[in-house]
């Protein structure tokens, strides 16, 4: 049963791609433009592939719920889960998803490396990653006072699903087990081979804690509840723009002419040079990150989509708030 699906991340997108096209940013700016804007879509697309197997998979069956993309912060810790499957044995499946279309080969050491045709590159280990994100949703599950019948929290397993065409080499299942990591199109089999293979105390253990698909999915809705998504118009701080330097309208003036009432035969009296007020030309208004209304800070994003809409705004920028008020 689905119960939470991605979010929409199109905003995010078209910030990115109309940032690219501003003159105001810098070499640094547009290379991490170019960077972030290749992870997004890199990563909606894994997402929503893996999602659209899972989803296949999971649609028609009474036992499971499953939510995609969530976002938990917890006591100032984040987890970002692509996908968690809660299942009615108080097992909750946690499915890290890594869109790498290459060659991933996992050392004896639990070490990932990314080999493309010319390059080959050291990754976090996406199962570290979902262990990381296991503890943050345990303290969250024992505040939503999620437990199973023998109140216990539930039993985690993790899984990392890899694009279709990625290849895998694998080390010795002895050294290190890395049957967890798959090709996304995969999961139906692995999930069967798993399930085949829980041992009778396993099997037990999740008769004792069986709970009502009710109840399940009520504790699905608990957690959906708890997503907090992340901010699609926040920017680093080295991305906020430079504010464009104000042009003088005039030069400074030179000496002024001699004054009739003060003027001597030998010293005519002069007049110091008074500089002139700087104004912004009346066509390019100042682009200040501020309110027009309220005086309040706004976002890069707030201001641009104002001066991108100059007609409506006046060239003038304003919050979010205000905004509505044109």
């Amino acid at each position: 049963m689905l119960l939470k699906s991605a979010d929409d991340k199109s905003k995010r997108l078209t910030l990115l791609e109309e940032l690219q096209r501003s003159q105001l940013i810098d070499q640094r700016q547009r290379k991490w433009l170019r960077e972030e804007l290749m992870r997004l879509k890199k990563g909606i697309q894994g997402e929503n592939e893996s999602a659209h197997y899972l989803d296949n998979y999971f649609k028609d069956g009474e036992s499971s719920v499953v939510l995609h993309d969530l976002r938990f912060v917890v006591d100032g810790d984040v987890a970002q889960i692509d996908h968690l499957v809660f299942t009615r044995g108080s097992k909750i499946y946690l499915l890290e998803t890594k869109n790498y279309a290459c060659n991933l080969v996992i050392n004896d050491q639990g070490e990932f490396t990314a080999e493309y045709e010319r390059e080959r590159f050291g990754i976090p280990s996406p199962i570290e990653q979902s262990h990381r994100h296991e503890r943050v949703l345990c303290k969250l599950l024992e505040r939503l006072e999620i437990v199973g019948r023998t109140q216990s929290l539930p039993d985690f397993h993790h899984v990392v699903l890899l694009h279709p065409k990625a290849t895998i080499e694998r080390p010795s299942a002895k050294v290190f087990d890395s049957s967890n990591v798959i090709k996304a199109d995969q999961f139906p089999t692995w999930h069967k081979q798993f399930v085949e293979s829980l041992g009778v105390a396993t099997v037990f253990k999740s008769a004792l804690n069986m709970r009502s698909l009710d109840t399940i999915r009520e504790w699905g809705e608990k957690l959906k509840r708890q997503h907090h998504p992340a901010d699609l118009m926040a920017l680093p701080d080295f991305m906020h723009p430079k504010e464009p330097p104000v042009r003088a309208s005039a030069a400074f003036n030179s000496v002024s002419a001699p004054n009739p009432a003060n003027t001597s035969a030998t010293s005519p009296a002069i007049t110091p040079p008074q500089p002139a007020t700087p104004t912004q030309p009346k066509d390019e208004p100042t682009r200040r990150l501020i309110c027009a209304k309220c005086a309040a800070k706004i976002s890069f994003a707030e201001g641009k989509y104002c001066w991108n809409n100059a007609a409506r705004f006046g060239s003038v920028a304003y919050c979010r708030e205000h905004q509505a008020l044109f």
